[in-house]
């Protein structure tokens, strides 16, 4: 759907109004929120390989707030005008209780991460040492000339017999 046809959503729906809040604010990295630890890494991450990686990042992530905080208030704000927009019911209970266990994990990684964070690090640790493996050494080309390639094809090609 588009944007414009919403408006005022807040009027009729307000629980889910408030729980959309919650997940608007998640999404835009607001501390105490999941999405704040992801984007304080990826900056932090970002930072000490280059500062302008860090700049660019900070900039999507200004952005992308700017942008959430404008659907918002269109979505949920102002004139009611849609018709058909009057008629939405708000969330149920079952409803209500399938989505309070997402907005608690939000938080809880939001406010302690460590569990999360501790469960990730083998894997982290094996992509990086990977990645660490396939980088080039200093001075070095990030890929060889295409040429290179062919002579060592042409050399293992030799070493097998073929």
């Amino acid at each position: 759907r588009m944007i414009s046809e919403y408006g005022g959503i807040a009027k009729v729906m307000p629980i889910y109004a408030m729980f959309f809040l919650v997940i608007t604010m998640s999404s835009i990295g607001l501390p105490t929120l999941n999405g704040f630890i992801g984007e304080f890494l990826i900056l932090i991450g970002a930072f000490a390989h280059n500062w302008l990686w860090a700049l660019f990042a900070a900039s999507g992530i200004v952005l992308g707030a700017a942008y959430m905080l404008w659907m918002y208030q269109r979505v949920f704000f102002g004139e009611l005008s849609n018709e058909k927009n009057k008629s939405l019911k708000d969330l149920n209970l079952r409803e209500q209780w399938t989505i309070i266990p997402l907005i608690i994990l939000a938080f809880w990684i939001g406010l302690y991460p460590k569990p999360f964070l501790d469960r990730m690090a083998p894997t982290v640790d094996r992509v990086l040492e990977r990645v660490a493996a396939a980088a080039p050494e200093a001075g070095q080309p990030l890929a060889a000339p295409v040429a290179d390639h062919h002579e060592q094809h042409d050399e293992a090609a030799t070493e097998h017999g073929e």
